[in-house]
């Protein structure tokens, strides 16, 4: 009974931590708060950079912090404009450019970014950087790495739940419900939470790129480039942590006139 309880009090907590994300309207998941999560954060960045080389100085080094910098102040100007003034107050903006044949980029929570050498052959100018910048500091704003962090505590929780209820079975049956509950959790919880997170930086990166200066249309070049360089290779759409090509291409259509007004609003406010 003490074990039942406390899942129901642990539930009722993660409930109620929920709170309304002003980045993307919507409830979050999400009971760490920042400064839980960046200390680590900016610990596990410097110790990634020590340990890969890191290209400074050259035209493409430059170019990725002169477009973080107007991504970075994009970023700023939307969430005055959105009215959250101290919303992005502990985070400390830092792009490094590091030698890697990955076709990749991310941003860890609070605002450290890397930006792998081997997508520049696929971002060609600098809307393609722009396109994947916006789209990797979205979801630092969107708080996305805390929200996969409360997330998977409560994946968790629910592996404990699944034990309570199963302990006087057998073994064997206590491990076919643990797998049971490992596979629905994932296909159909967790994945559909991580392709969430796409679409909601897709969502917000066209419209820091408009705020910078750059064309959103031009995000839906980069990610057909993107598209061509995979081969096709994608998993079916249900099993992956991204939305398929086709889906994400029709979502961008769709927001981008959106991404265009909002941005126009925004630099409105500072003329």
């Amino acid at each position: 009974m003490k074990k039942y309880l406390l899942i129901g009090v642990a539930i009722i907590s993660i409930i109620y931590s929920c709170a309304t994300n002003p980045m993307t309207g919507t409830k979050e998941l999400n009971f760490v708060s920042n400064s839980q999560l960046f200390p680590s954060s900016f610990q596990q960045y410097g110790a990634f950079l020590k340990e890969n080389k890191i290209i400074s100085g050259t035209a493409d080094a430059k170019l990725v912090e002169m477009i973080g910098l107007k991504i970075k102040s994009a970023a700023e100007k939307y969430a005055i404009y959105l009215g959250q003034t101290g919303y992005l107050n502990g985070y400390q903006w830092e792009y490094k450019l590091i030698e890697s044949k990955e076709v990749n980029a991310w941003c860890m929570p609070g605002g450290k970014i890397v930006v792998y050498s081997g997508i520049l052959p696929i971002t060609k100018d600098e809307a393609g950087l722009a396109t994947v910048l916006g789209h990797e500091v979205s979801h630092a704003l969107a708080n996305h790495g805390a929200q996969r962090m409360s997330a998977s505590q409560l994946q968790e929780l629910g592996a404990v739940g699944v034990a309570v209820a199963t302990g006087q079975q057998s073994t064997e049956k206590q491990q076919m419900w643990q797998q049971y509950y490992g596979l629905g959790s994932e296909v159909g919880v967790m994945l559909p939470f991580s392709r969430n997170h796409e679409s909601e930086a897709d969502k917000i990166g066209l419209t820091l790129m408009a705020i910078a200066g750059y064309n959103p249309d031009d995000a839906i070049i980069f990610w057909q480039r993107m598209a061509t360089q995979s081969g096709g290779q994608s998993p079916p759409e249900f099993l992956s942590t991204h939305p398929s090509d086709a889906t994400r291409m029709a979502n961008l259509k769709a927001l981008i006139p959106e991404a265009k007004a909002t941005a126009a609003k925004v630099n409105a406010s500072y003329k």
